[in-house]
């Protein structure tokens, strides 16, 4: 399983929020290049990078922090928030992005997200599936968290498999930022009703047991944020994990 940890922009600086709250948010860094460095330095080859100010105003914004970690770095950069057209895709890719995230696209224009599939391919294209939890299951959130779609998440994820889409990275909004554990059960179904797709985690790792749980799920990879921050993971034993595998 990979392990991808998270840097979210927001005003030029490394945050995080709960629960996709903005009025929550928490600077940890104002440098987001000397956050990639620290990790990459502990063995980490991967970053999800997220532009907070692109999702929640609808438009990239944060594309010169891509670019200067994206040419700093060697880390292979995933890259959402914001992307919206294929001007904003052009430009992500130009920065150094190696796969881009859709996920307000994804619902609010599908031609479009399945035109990216087409074009770039199923490696580069990731659907980004944000669910907010409910009694029939959970629901697709858009725009940074601040809308609920109609989406119910496992048909919405079902219907990009069959476009072509390979990768995915669910998120359990209830989790994310609440240092509670992430959503297993969201995970496990998805992955139970699906074939060859490639999970990625994303919301609630809180301890290093988190992140073998995800392991032991069969999910492609693991999205950690707020517990590497305030280090109750730490980069020694995600090294470790990697050397590892």
């Amino acid at each position: 399983m990979r392990i991808i940890p998270a840097i979210d922009i927001l005003e030029g600086k490394c945050v995080r929020l709960s629960k996709g709250d903005y009025n929550t948010q928490k600077v940890y860094n104002e440098n987001p290049l000397e956050v990639a460095k620290h990790f990459e330095a502990h063995g980490i080859q991967y970053l999800h990078l997220v532009d907070l100010d692109g999702a929640r105003s609808g438009k990239l914004v944060n594309h010169k922090i891509l670019s200067a970690i994206a040419s700093k770095t060697a880390l292979t950069i995933d890259f959402g928030g914001g992307l919206k057209c294929n001007e904003d895709l052009h430009v992500a890719f130009e920065s150094g992005a190696s796969q881009i995230t859709g996920g307000s696209v994804a619902v609010k224009n599908s031609n479009l997200f399945i035109e990216w599939i087409t074009a770039y391919g199923s490696k580069k294209i990731i659907l980004g599936a944000d669910v907010i939890p409910n009694s029939s299951g959970g629901e697709i959130a858009i725009s940074g968290w601040q809308e609920k779609s109609k989406e119910a998440y496992l048909p919405f994820i079902k219907k990009y498999i069959a476009a072509g889409i390979e990768y995915v990275i669910c998120t359990d909004i209830s989790k994310d930022g609440m240092m509670e554990g992430p959503g297993l059960e969201i995970y496990r179904g998805i992955l139970s009703n699906t074939q060859h797709l490639k999970l990625i985690a994303s919301g609630g790792v809180t301890h290093f047991s988190d992140v073998l749980a995800l392991a032991e799920l069969g999910c492609e990879g693991a999205i950690i944020g707020k517990a590497l921050y305030e280090g109750s993971v730490s980069l020694k034993q995600l090294e470790k994990f990697i050397l590892k595998c």
